[in-house]
């Protein structure tokens, strides 16, 4: 089973020390009156919640599952999920970050974030059911029409409804332009939407009272690809006026999938049938709407990602201090019992500090990119919201795909400190292992991540958002490059932003003459700008962390070491890195298909 604790000092410190979000958040009117005694007590609480209703049904819930009824096309999720989730509801979780015009409580999406993180920690699979229903409320709240936003905002933000996206359809994943389902207008202005789609997360359940489907179709004579795709509001039942369910709309659960993680939520395959729906964001801009919700999962799945690194991290560590077996190379460290605790062993301190790294590096990324988020729809200053929203837009596919990554390494280096029992179903480490596989996949795998930051975010932005990135990092290198107590932290994070740039060029030359160039360098490329992005916020840290080491708190003590392990263990990935990225396409491509 193991435990959770949420780590609110490490928070504290990205948010208060690193992040400096109270001063940030003054700066934003809706927010002015935040500080950071409002988001400590609300972490705290977040923390009281996670570890104490929501860790307990993480492992059962991965043992027993999803229940399809075939006759009645319901499902029914795990024990306690359901009483988990109107505890979550009555204390007002779900309204966080939410618009206080429909019944939200208004506070910034930094502290949701930071709670979310907690969220995944503690139970990913019953943290999907929320977190979908926060996207399509993003969505809504958007793109909806005022008579939309009225009557599904107030129940998403309640929690009383539940929402999904519904994209994949058999035949097609990450090409939505090859999609099928079809929209029928009737006269009453509302669509018939037949079709069918999978792999829809909590596609159906028994915790909310109503399911609201963000579901992509084509309209009739709509243009080929994806240029022809129309959202559709498409609500389990027909809500009346007043906001209570009325009829049952079919949209229906045809199967649930048999899964290798995430047994707890139900992963549906969802059969449309006539069902009812009304067009939201405009024919033919379905995608420009979704990608709303789909901008929102992304940096949501970076955060299920982030969740299982520090969740792993902290057990690892319980059985590392407790576990004995052998004796240091060094010399008896517990010599009152018959072996020493494993923590003592050279490469099981590098596992577990692998892991702690990952974690503290995710967390302070996340956070950023939150506090970005947070001015980009808020900040009084248009050309602040606008240098925000390219910066969120560089660093989204970097957060989906370099956090799950170093999600599937951690959990696998902290199953490996059970040794055998990691692999044991009882200990639960196998769970976020597999867990953790699932991240990089699904929201678009970490592939199309990469070609999304090489081609689409960087080679096709010309260069400049990553330009603009960079001149935060070299200002900071100029600014303590002469502090021969940063030189350790300042030199890397310099010598890796000067190859970023020159990386970048070479592949967009070799790119002119051969597009292929991008596909075989994308993968490789988005690693190393990743730990660029660690670096810079790992100098920081450090930077805070020397300044404030003398005060005794074994905290900066603690943090220094690590920034130290990442420099000399994990950052040095990156030379291997950009040769695979500079190797070129034709390793790739010299063996013809058939030849495989």
């Amino acid at each position: 089973m193991g435990q959770y604790v949420a780590p609110l000092r490490d928070m504290q410190f990205v948010l208060h020390e690193l992040l400096n979000v109270e001063a940030e958040l003054k700066q934003l009117p809706a927010y002015a009156e935040v500080d950071a005694d409002i988001i400590n007590q609300i972490l705290e609480e977040g923390g009281k919640f996670t570890s104490q209703v929501l860790f307990p049904l993480n492992h059962s819930g991965d043992r027993e599952g999803c229940h399809h009824d075939k006759e009645t096309k319901t499902v029914t999720t795990p024990k306690g999920f359901k009483e988990a989730y109107q505890q979550y509801v009555e204390a007002g979780w779900a309204a966080l970050s939410c618009d206080p015009e429909y019944g939200g409580q208004g506070l910034p999406l930094t502290v949701n974030n930071s709670f979310y993180e907690m969220l995944n920690s503690s139970n990913q699979a019953w943290t999907m059911y929320p977190g979908l229903s926060h996207g399509a409320y993003e969505c809504i709240h958007a793109h909806g029409t005022d008579e939309q936003k009225n009557l599904y905002l107030p129940k998403l933000i309640s929690g009383d409804w539940t929402g999904t996206m519904c994209l994949t359809e058999p035949h097609c994943g990450t090409d939505l332009g090859l999609l099928r389902t079809k929209a029928e207008p009737q006269e009453d202005g509302s669509y018939k939407i037949t079709g069918a789609k999978i792999f829809i997360s909590a596609g159906e359940h028994d915790m909310s009272q109503n399911i609201v489907h963000l579901v992509l179709a084509r309209l009739p004579g709509a243009p080929e690809g994806s240029k022809g795709i129309s959202l559709f509001i498409v609500p389990k039942f027909l809500p009346n006026a007043d906001g209570s369910n009325g009829a049952r709309n079919p949209i229906f659960c045809g199967a649930i999938e048999e899964k290798m993680g995430i047994h707890g939520n139900s992963t549906c395959q969802m059969n449309l049938d006539g069902a009812t729906g009304w067009l939201i964001g405009g024919p033919h801009k379905g995608l420009q709407a979704m990608f709303v919700f789909m901008n929102a999962a992304r940096l949501g799945v970076g955060m299920q990602g982030l969740g299982l690194t520090e969740i792993a991290y902290q057990n690892a560590l319980v059985y590392a201090r407790d576990r004995l077996q052998m004796r240091s190379l060094s010399g008896p460290k517990a010599p009152e019992k018959p072996a020493d605790p494993i923590i003592v062993h050279p490469d099981v301190r590098r596992m577990l500090l692998t892991a702690k790294a990952y974690a503290e590096g995710g967390r302070a990324f996340c956070s950023y990119v939150a506090l970005q988020l947070d001015k980009e729809l808020n900040h009084p200053d248009e050309a602040v919201r606008k240098e925000c929203a390219d910066e969120v837009a560089l660093l989204t596919p970097i957060i989906k795909a370099f956090i799950t990554d170093n999600a599937w390494i951690s959990t696998s280096e902290c199953l490996q400190v059970y040794g055998g029992h990691g692999y044991i179903s009882e200990w639960g480490m196998e769970q976020y292992v597999r867990d953790s596989r699932i991240n990089m996949i699904y929201e678009g795998t970490n592939t199309v991540q990469s070609l999304d930051l090489l081609g689409r975010k960087i080679l096709m932005d010309n260069g400049n958002k990553l330009r603009k990135f960079g001149a935060k990092v070299q200002a900071f290198v100029e600014a303590n490059g002469t502090d021969e107590k940063m030189s350790e932290f300042v030199t890397p994070l310099a010598e890796l932003g000067d190859k970023v740039t020159k990386l970048t060029m070479e592949i967009g030359m070799k790119a002119f003459q051969n597009p292929d160039e991008v596909g075989a360098a994308a993968v490789p490329y988005l690693r190393v700008v990743g730990h660029m992005v660690y670096s810079y916020f790992f100098a920081q840290m450090a930077k805070i962390a020397l300044e404030k080491e003398a005060s005794g708190d074994t905290f900066y003590k603690a943090k220094l070491a690590t920034i130290r392990f990442y420099f000399a263990r994990l950052y040095p990935e990156t030379a291997m890195l950009i040769r695979q990225a500079r190797s070129g396409s034709a390793n790739l491509l010299a063996l013809e298909a058939d030849l495989f």
